[in-house]
């Protein structure tokens, strides 16, 4: 796709904003599918076009200018209207969607996420995926900036009057700590108290979740690490280093630490946390109540799959929400 100098495109934002997000022309072009030269030659027209350097190319990576900086947020204002409009216009016209911007956390990441972007490949023929994957706070503020067209998260009460929820799942937090570090005989609490605890980041809602819930439990835990990353804290467990709460996802995720762990119940009131489905209201019609639908039964499928490596203690401490909710997880195949 060429562009005359001296002309704005959609196409030329397009490939402003990819360049400034990837920090290189050639990863944006590789994100693109175009090639470096045809990338720069773009940037190079827009910003003849506004009579201004939008980037330092010689920097590595490459760096916004003042007017750059400033152009950065007026191009994804007007792509993120201009994905609204498509998207209003296939649902109104009853067309195949063209692309669809989703994000997910990180926990559904290794498991869930691909099965569910091979599935929604094959109902939604011709659509175009784009993915991210990251911590609930972020994808919510992606999805009011309009960057983000569905996402999946931790439901944090935040969401306004502009965004449908669809309910996916509800998850008690456990403990998880090293094989055989605690006697099943003796009390638990005491056992957990003599050793350290490994936070996970309070920079993070979970975290913050897991700190208020103890704070309120009148816990006052010492810990010598606060990481942002599961299998760092449950290598950190398994080997020994101290113990954990977390949520299952979070736990399946580093599936092939399970052997070195023992998992625990909460020893005190226990934690939960809800997973919802949150799209911007009536722009893609029964589309997000399709995608919760199949997150549903890979969710029921991930539970079965962990009863039968032996990790029944999942489908004790989640149900899926939603639709047949009252079935839960122990649906059987």
């Amino acid at each position: 796709m060429t562009a005359s100098p001296g002309r704005i495109t959609l196409w030329g934002m397009e490939v402003f904003v990819a360049t400034v997000e990837e920090r290189s022309i050639t990863a944006a072009a590789r994100r693109l599918g175009a090639s470096p030269s045809a990338v720069s030659q773009q940037i190079t027209n827009l910003e003849t076009a506004l009579g201004a350097p939008l980037l330092v190319r010689s920097a590595r990576p490459v760096t916004l200018t003042a007017a750059g900086e400033s152009f950065r947020r007026r191009a994804q204002t007007i792509l993120n209207e201009a994905a609204q409009a498509r998207a209003e216009i296939a649902v109104a016209g009853r067309v195949t969607l063209s692309s669809l911007r989703l994000g997910m956390i990180e926990d559904l990441e290794a498991d869930v996420t691909p099965a569910l972007l091979t599935r929604l490949a094959e109902a939604l023929t011709g659509c175009r995926f784009l993915l991210e994957t990251g911590a609930s706070h972020h994808l919510l503020d992606q999805l009011d900036a309009q960057a983000l067209d569905v996402i999946l998260s931790a439901d944090m009460g935040e969401t306004s009057d502009w965004a449908e929820t669809h309910p996916i799942l509800t998850e008690g937090f456990v403990v998880a700590t090293a094989r055989g570090v605690i006697d099943p005989q003796a009390d638990l609490l005491a056992q957990l108290t003599a050793l350290p605890m490994i936070q996970y980041t309070t920079r993070h809602y979970m975290g913050r979740l897991i700190a208020t819930h103890l704070e309120q439990q009148n816990l006052r835990l010492d810990h010598r690490y606060e990481l942002d990353s599961y299998h760092a804290i449950l290598a950190l467990v398994s080997g020994g280093a101290g113990w954990t709460i977390l949520p299952p996802l979070a736990l399946l995720r580093a599936r092939r630490l399970m052997p070195d762990l023992d998992i625990h119940e909460l020893p005190f009131a226990p934690l939960s946390r809800r997973i919802v489905l949150i799209a911007r209201r009536e722009v893609l019609a029964d589309v997000p109540a399709r995608i919760a639908a199949e997150l549903r039964d890979l969710l029921r499928d991930t539970a079965r799959a962990a009863r039968l490596d032996g990790q029944d203690w999942v489908e004790r401490v989640a149900r899926i929400d939603g639709p047949q909710a009252a079935q839960g997880l122990r649906d059987e195949v």
